[in-house]
């Protein structure tokens, strides 16, 4: 696993140990940083179940503003600011430990791009989707990103947001979510 673009391009990161985490494969994010490629520089963005911090921190290499990384798994943090260090990413970088979604409210924002990877045995996407809605931790042109596995049903809109776009990578779905007032 590594930093595919930008300022810390090339750098290696670490994952934390065990199975409860699912990284990101490589490809998976390049794909969907391609697709952002001009929503990043200058954004607030925010990785929640951020495990090894690999999608904050493309995010903040590729020239976000504010990256704020969150986990609850205090092995997890301690990789996330392993890897902080490691990759010479400076700036506006948080690194927070909290139970999701339930203490959403202490993350600030809105955001201007969220990523959300659930673990794999993780069960109420529709509550992290109504939570994130509810908070308005989203902003108003903001894109959601939640990755999942492809038996996983999500709901096309909850709470004021919808679905805009599925994408299949092999058993690894990310679905794109936005306020439905936002139009297209």
């Amino acid at each position: 696993m590594r930093i595919i673009a930008g300022t810390a391009r090339g750098r290696r990161l670490q994952a934390p140990p065990g199975r409860d985490t699912r990284p990101t494969l490589d490809r998976v994010r390049e794909a969907l940083f391609s697709s952002w490629a001009a929503r990043v520089p200058g954004s607030r963005f925010l990785d929640l179940y951020a495990g090894s911090g690999a999608n904050g921190l493309e995010a903040r290499s590729r020239g976000a503003e504010t990256v704020v990384l969150v986990d609850r798994d205090a092995r997890a943090l301690e990789v996330i600011r392993r890897n902080v260090a490691g990759t010479g990413l400076t700036g506006d970088i948080r690194v927070v430990q909290a139970r999701l979604p339930e203490e959403l409210l202490r993350l600030g924002g809105p955001f201007d791009l969220i990523f959300a990877d659930p673990p794999y045995a993780f069960e109420a996407h529709e509550a992290l989707l109504t939570a994130i809605a509810s908070t308005r931790l989203l902003a108003e042109e903001g894109v959601l990103c939640l990755e999942h596995g492809r038996t996983v049903d999500l709901p096309d809109a909850v709470a004021g947001l919808s679905r805009r776009r599925v994408r299949p990578y092999g058993g690894t779905v990310l679905s794109l979510y936005g306020w439905e007032s936002a139009g297209p």
